[in-house]
């Protein structure tokens, strides 16, 4: 199988495919990464045409789809690629996947999109974590490949965009967790208390939130928002209390600020008693 693209994650990849016993050829835009790889047993490709030309199979994990469809959608490459199958692990939006799905069908090109969900070191383990989309028959003739990354591998369907929207919804949750995180930090600080004091409490408050996801999951696709113990009304009152207490110490709370007037606007509309969640109708076009 053949390898395109050996950033950290690339050369995770590869090696997991090389401790699983399999033909690994590499390449890669920057000379030299390649080297323990090939040390390990993998073969280096002198271009990416004859890269892909090696294999049946190939994986590509670049930073943005802008950087694969450079490599990809070279003449060459494209050629060498008709009648091969295409795994794309680039991160990306999930128009971006319908697009190369598109032009690798025009192509004759086989085409499945994935996300990987865990960080480099997972990769050949249990804790590794991979979603992919595209046509089933394609996917499960590949699947015992793929397996070789380790951890769980899950096909969410044929429409190859949906591994895109999985991966964006998901990191949509960990980066505006993580600035929530930054933003409780310098107000603890503010008020004298270290971030290994608050560390504790913080992980005790992270606790709490997969039963909430478990159990309002339901309420959101039906359009209930039960506030049933918590209305929004005493979320928007916290939040302000946040804000002010951030502002007294000069500490930007525009992020916290966005997320009350989002609650105060529901609350404008009626919707008062419902459970916070309800702002998710806010930020909905429809």
């Amino acid at each position: 199988m053949t390898v395109l693209g050996l950033g950290p994650m690339g050369r995770a990849l590869a090696g997991a495919f090389l401790d699983a016993g399999l033909r690994v050829t590499v390449w890669n835009r920057t000379p030299g990464r390649d080297a323990e790889l090939i040390a390990r047993g993998a073969v280096s490709a002198p271009s990416p045409e004859e890269a892909v030309a090696a294999s049946g199979l190939t994986v590509l994990c670049v930073v943005n789809y802008d950087a694969g469809d450079a490599i990809v959608r070279r003449e060459a490459v494209t050629a060498a690629l008709k009648g091969r199958t295409l795994a794309n692990l680039t991160a990306d939006t999930p128009g971006r996947a319908r697009d190369a799905a598109a032009w690798a069908a025009e192509h004759g090109i086989g085409y499945l999109d994935g996300a990987i969900m865990t960080p480099t070191t997972t990769i050949g383990t249990p804790a590794a974590v991979f979603l992919h989309s595209g046509p089933e028959e394609l996917y499960q003739e590949h699947q015992a490949v793929l397996a070789a990354l380790g951890g769980s591998h899950t096909h969410l369907g044929a429409d190859i965009g949906r591994a895109a929207s999985y991966d964006l919804a998901l990191l949509d949750i960990f980066w505006t967790a993580m600035a929530g995180y930054a933003h409780a930090l310098a107000m603890a600080r503010a008020e004298g208390v270290t971030a290994r004091e608050l560390a504790p409490f913080a992980q005790g408050i992270a606790a709490i939130l997969p039963p909430i996801f478990e159990e309002s999951a339901r309420e959101v696709d039906e359009g209930t928002y039960s506030g049933e113990g918590n209305p929004i009304t005493s979320a928007a009152s916290s939040m302000a209390h946040i804000v002010h207490a951030s502002e007294e110490h000069g500490i930007d709370a525009s992020v916290m600020r966005a997320a009350e007037g989002l609650a105060r606007r529901a609350i404008g509309l009626g919707h008062g008693g419902d459970g916070f969640l309800r702002i998710t109708e806010l930020l909905s076009p429809r």
